[in-house]
Order: structure tokens, then sequence, then C-alpha cells
């Protein structure tokens, strides 16, 4: 199994056995955001700025990297300082932080159902843009496992956890919650195919660029990041008044940080020395890591698409990664 068809590098069996545990840890790092993000709640609401959450993140994967190109771990390239080839990093940054805005106002023109369903699609949008820019062509077999993991993502969207308080139509908690009601505008659909297109060139186009520069990957990740900190510095001056940087941060809001900071690092591996299709797989099958972790710290309940949903992702691993 190659690098480029998304499977484990073959670099010997310490290697292997690295490159397995980094998937595995950035599979649990996924899974486990949104249920740390219910932890930081106050009141039914996230106490401080989401901005301020995503430009620390930033922040933080920028010292990381700084941090591990001062003490060694990764060698400087000799000579000059290539600061020409930083200049690229500026559209992913560009597009990472236009996909990351798109995704708040979506909200504004479809239920979070919807949303959830529908954004499934940017796997077939990644998938296609792999193919066009990178030139690797899929076999019918392993466009058909990107296809169960995209009917598995809307699964589970669509009811993989429910909350056993709400489970009867027209009981007090559930009229109390008022649920909106599925739905969706034309400009929300416009607005959502950009987000997947958008989503999938950003991360084909990053995939590109680290391979086709023969820089260490803390130095490319220095670059990334340096341009995604002025960003999103950019975008939370710009913001308009609200709580401070660190107002209403907690010790599960900086776990949640720290978590994403070090996934962030985990991908930039994965699109590194693997592909943006294994990206894919990791995210989807976090799905069941943010499934068992709901149900365990947040007291939700399965349900039977959440098994459908974990059954269809397991098909799709065999059929892409198994022996043709």
């Amino acid at each position: 199994m190659s690098v480029e068809d998304g499977g484990t590098p073959g670099l010997g069996r310490p290697r292997q056995a690295r490159w397995t545990l980094m998937l595995l840890l950035s599979t649990a790092m996924y899974g486990a955001h949104a249920p740390l993000l219910a932890l930081c709640h106050v009141n039914g609401r996230v106490p401080f700025r989401p901005s301020s959450a995503v430009l620390l993140t930033e922040l933080t994967k920028l010292l990381l990297c700084a941090f591990s190109l001062l003490v060694g771990w990764q060698a400087w390239p000799q000579g000059a300082p290539p600061w020409r080839q930083a200049a690229p990093f500026a559209l992913s940054a560009l597009l990472y932080g236009a996909n990351n805005n798109l995704v708040i106002y979506l909200q504004r023109y479809m239920d979070p159902s919807t949303y959830q369903v529908l954004s499934n699609l940017k796997i077939g949008s990644t998938a296609l843009f792999y193919c066009l820019c990178l030139r690797h062509r899929l076999s019918a077999r392993q466009g058909l496992a990107l296809l169960l993991l995209m009917a598995a993502g809307a699964c589970y969207a669509a009811g993989g956890l429910q909350d056993p308080g709400n489970t009867l139509p027209g009981t007090p908690s559930a009229a109390a919650a008022g649920p909106m009601p599925l739905h969706v505008t034309p400009l929300g659909l416009l607005l959502l195919i950009l987000y997947c297109l958008i989503s999938g060139l950003s991360s084909v186009y990053t995939e590109l660029l680290m391979k086709r520069q023969r820089l260490p990957l803390a130095l490319q990740n220095l670059f990334l990041y340096t341009f995604g900190v002025l960003l999103n510095l950019g975008l939370h001056a710009g913001g308009g008044p609200g709580p401070g940087l660190l107002e209403g941060f907690s010790g599960w809001a900086a776990l949640v940080v720290l978590s994403q900071a070090l996934n962030g690092l985990l991908m930039s591996a994965v699109m590194k020395h693997g592909s943006s299709i294994t990206r894919l797989f990791v995210v989807s099958c976090s799905l069941v890591v943010n499934a068992v972790l709901s149900a365990a710290l947040l007291r939700l309940q399965l349900t039977a698409a959440f098994f459908l949903a974990t059954l269809l992702i397991g098909l799709a691993v065999r059929l892409y990664y198994g022996s043709h």
C-alpha cells in the first residue's frame, strides 16, 4: 500500500507503528473536540469568543513549531533561510480561514442537522481535487469506499445520538428545547457548495505544497501558522466588542486549545507523509470516538444510526485499504 493511496508508509515496522499511533491519536483528538467543548458550557453557552479559541490554537501551533526548530528536533535547512518558499502558505491560511468563517455563516441559512448531513459532500470534493491536482486515479473500489464514508457521516449526523430526555415529542423537555425545523435556503445551499469546494481545495493544496517543498515539516508549519496567526488576529480584532482574549477560559477550554493544536500538527504530518484521503478517514473514524465520549460524558444515548454509521465506516476502510 503506497503513501499516495493514503496507506501506511512502508518504512519498516517501528515507523509503521509510530504512524499508526499518530493516526489513532489524531482520531481520538478529533472525536474528543465536541464533547470537550460541551464541557466548557456555562448555562448552556460557550463562555468565551470562538475567535479567541481559534487564535490561541494557531498561536500554540506556531510556538510548538518554533520550539521544535530551536531545540533541534528538526534540522534547520543549510544556507540562507528559504523565506521565498513561505509565500505560498499564505493561500493555505486564507483558504482555511475562509472555511472556518463560512461554517459560522452557514448556520444562518440552514439548521444544524441539515448542515451536518450536507457537509459530508466535502469528502467528494476532496477526492475530486485529489485526483485533479495530484493526478492520482482512484479505483472503482476506492470510489465506492468514499461513497460509503459520505453515507456514514450523513447517517451519523441524521441521528447517531439523542438525548434520552427529549426522545418523545410533546414532552415538557422537548417543548422547552424548541428544536429548529429542518430547512435550507437557496443561498445556504450555494454557500455549502462553496464551503465543500474550499475544504477540498485547501486540504489538497496544502498537501501538494508540503510534498513539493524539500523543507523540514516544522519549518513549513512555521510558515503556515505565522500566516494563520496574522489572519486570525485580524479577524479577532475586527470582530467587534466582546469578551477579552482569555475571558471565560477554563481548564476544559485550555484542553480544547491544546488538543486542537497538537491535532493540527499531527494532521500536517499526515498531509506531508500520507494524503488528504487519509485525513478524510481519520475525521470519519473520529465520529465513533465522538459518540462514545458523548455517551459517557454527556449521557447521550447511542442509536441504531450510530451502529449503522460505524458499520459503513468499517466497510469503507476495508474497501479502500484492503488488499485488491
